[in-house]
């Protein structure tokens, strides 16, 4: 029975993972209905906003649903929000058993969902793939468990660790298939933050390519408001975060007129900005996810800080000699003190080597 319960989550987890960077900041879901050992439905929360995977799945089943059994990655939601309660349309369509793969984190569910099905004589088990469920959601879990956004750390860099040349070129290290993993990873995000060198040098968009309109925040760390004006990076229509420890009101009042939201925070013992201000101007900001993108200071600090929760590191087949590597500020003496990933998966890329692993201690 155990096997047969692990094949359909198996599914619905499948299905759930189609909603990646469309549904935040409601989780991915997604549901299977499952009668007579067949299933007679199936759906997933496409986008935030619209129907949720338990009621795509009973749409999806019609008549069949009634004495079915609901397969889902997480606790059916009991409240009011964009859309009404799963609970209810779970009880009007005769389910007879709900399966969730793990306890919806949001206290406004935690255990009321199923206590609400139960209440209603709908049988309810949970903690069937629940680890690979919550991993799904990682970025949900840790907002509300740990009340910070999942904080990811993607870089680009050579065999000899350089991320960019001494004049700080960067665009490309690697090559057109990694690049296209590295706008996944910024399109799953709910904010993509990169250091003002960054912008100067490279002058990015730091749009969402794979999503067309994907609403995007993009956060900027400038210490002393050097970003320019004319800038293309305030040039689009996308949210614009930044963050500074300067007191320059005139600069200020010009990148609020060109949309930009700027925060001013004060700076940490090693005079850069304070990634615990920040984190928590982010959390505030209800930001689940956030995607650093650089550069070399910038990432430095975030590790050196111990924010960072999961990397992924693109390696390309080039060696470019002095340059900005990723350990600037970082001087550790001892190799037990060498900040490890765990567990790790190597994925290549054309002649490119993705290495992603979570940051022992955050894992």
């Amino acid at each position: 029975m155990q096997v047969q319960e692990e094949h359909f989550m198996r599914i619905a987890i499948g299905l759930a993972a189609k909603g990646n960077g469309l549904v935040s900041p409601n989780p991915m879901v997604g549901a299977v209905l499952v009668k007579q050992g067949r299933i007679v439905g199936q759906g997933y929360h496409h986008r935030f906003g619209w129907a949720h995977a338990e009621v795509e799945a009973i749409h999806d089943a019609g008549k069949a649903a009634r004495g079915s059994t609901m397969y889902v990655t997480l606790e059916p939601c009991c409240f009011y929000g964009k859309t009404p309660p799963c609970t209810d349309a779970i009880k009007r369509a005769g389910i007879k058993k709900v399966i969730a793969a793990t306890i919806d984190p949001n206290p406004r569910v935690h255990g009321e969902g199923m206590r609400c099905l139960r209440k209603a004589g709908i049988e309810t088990m949970v903690g069937i793939l629940g680890k690979a469920a919550r991993q799904l959601n990682e970025a949900y879990f840790t907002y509300y468990k740990e009340l910070r956004p999942f904080i990811v750390l993607k870089v680009a860099l050579t065999l000899d660790g350089m991320l960019a040349t001494r004049d700080g070129e960067s665009q490309w290290i690697t090559g057109r298939l990694a690049l296209g993993k590295a706008q996944e990873l910024r399109c799953q995000a709910d904010a993509v933050l990169v250091g003002v060198n960054t912008v100067l040098n490279d002058d990015p968009r730091l749009n969402c390519r794979v999503i067309p309109g994907k609403k995007l925040l993009r956060v900027v760390l400038d210490s002393d408001l050097r970003i320019r004006l004319d800038s293309r990076f305030l040039s689009i229509k996308q949210p614009v975060l930044v963050f500074t420890a300067s007191k320059n009101r005139t600069k200020t009042q010009k990148l609020e007129k060109k949309g930009a939201e700027v925060i001013r925070i004060a700076r940490d013992r090693n005079g850069l900005l304070s990634w615990d201000r920040i984190i928590a101007a982010l959390y505030q900001r209800q930001i689940q996810s956030v995607l650093i993108e650089g550069g070399a200071i910038v990432a430095s600090s975030a590790l050196e800080a111990g924010v960072v929760d999961k990397v992924y590191a693109f390696q390309a087949a080039k060696v470019l000699g002095p340059g900005k590597s990723l350990s600037i500020g970082m001087k550790p003496r001892r190799l037990s003190q060498a900040i490890v990933l765990k567990p790790v998966r190597h994925t290549v890329f054309g002649s490119d080597v993705l290495t992603e692993g979570y940051v022992m201690g955050r894992e």
